[in-house]
């Protein structure tokens, strides 16, 4: 149930992986884990069509350091934030894996 719920959410890739660390997890872990607010890829994507230029969707994600550095630049003078519209939404499941993987853990 949680792949099905979460799966647009997670790197198609590792979704093997996801299923056999799940049916390894100790039942007491599972509240944990259902209570994960995952990062939706298509937001995050509006925002960068929409906002990408002042970094608000590396803001929105968590990475303060490029947020700042799209900010400061305009985008990377419009370079940078063209090539995060074809990026970013593997970039927020990546994200997601990163913080499934610390409650894995």
């Amino acid at each position: 149930m949680f792949i099905m719920s979460q799966g647009s959410n997670l790197p198609t890739e590792k979704l093997p992986y996801i299923r056999e660390r799940l049916q390894a997890v100790d039942d007491s872990k599972w509240p944990m884990l259902l209570s994960i607010q995952f990062k939706n890829p298509v937001i995050v994507l509006v925002l960068s069509i929409f906002l990408g230029s002042y970094g608000v969707d590396r803001f929105y994600l968590g990475d303060t350091g490029m947020g700042i550095g799209k900010l400061l630049t305009c985008g990377g003078c419009g370079i940078w934030t063209i090539i995060d519209w074809f990026l970013i939404t593997d970039a927020t499941k990546e994200k997601n894996f990163e913080l499934l993987q610390r409650y894995l853990y």
